[in-house]
């Protein structure tokens, strides 16, 4: 077991009793509750099925911490709800980049895989192959916006940034986070730091 996990395990444990955290939204959906562990036969299963090897970081999360709920946003959806996503190319230089469903041709191509509900058609999803592997990167299905590519260099590092950003009462709008003080202020939607 990756010697993180006990430690994000206490962490996500304290962070509904701390009264100066931060609000992370979408918090009320998952309640900061985790679905059922998943057995190391389920995720093979999955991995054969879909063609693909999930990053060893988040089968780790799956396997020891939960294989649905409290995660950034809406939560972890369970397996069951995963989707696979390619990025469409790019239009121009500068331009938004679109996430679409990758079919059976598009293994070829950097595939992602679709896990945390964000809402609307903003998606948060895992690098499964290519450069990004193991990666979290958050955009739109639409290519309104982004992508976002996260500095945590897997999933573990960026579920524990979560986790420590709320505790510490942090803004983090990667991470849709509003510290305490931001939300008792009158102007807080003009006051939010973009990232």
């Amino acid at each position: 077991m990756d010697p993180r996990i006990p430690r994000l395990r206490r962490k996500l444990a304290a962070i509904p009793f701390q009264p100066l955290r931060s609000h992370s939204f979408g918090e009320v959906q998952h309640q900061f509750r985790l679905g059922p562990k998943l057995t190391k036969a389920r995720v093979a299963a999955f991995e054969a099925e879909h063609d693909l090897a999930l990053p060893a970081s988040f089968q780790q999360f799956l396997r020891h911490v939960g294989g649905s709920g409290a995660a950034p946003f809406y939560g972890l959806m369970p397996m069951e709800r995963w989707s696979s996503l390619v990025m469409d190319p790019a239009e121009g230089p500068g331009a938004p980049r679109r996430f679409g469903a990758a079919g059976r041709e598009a293994r070829a191509s950097d595939l992602f895989l679709h896990i945390i509900e964000m809402g609307c058609t903003d998606v948060c999803v895992l690098g499964v192959t290519g450069p990004l592997t193991g990666r979290i990167l958050i955009g739109n299905s639409d290519g309104y916006w982004g992508p976002n590519v996260s500095s945590a260099t897997d999933f573990l590092d960026w579920y524990e940034r979560w986790l420590d950003h709320m505790s510490d009462g942090r803004d983090n709008r990667a991470l849709e986070l509003t510290s305490p003080r931001l939300r008792a202020h009158p102007d807080r939607h003009r006051m939010a730091p973009m990232i």
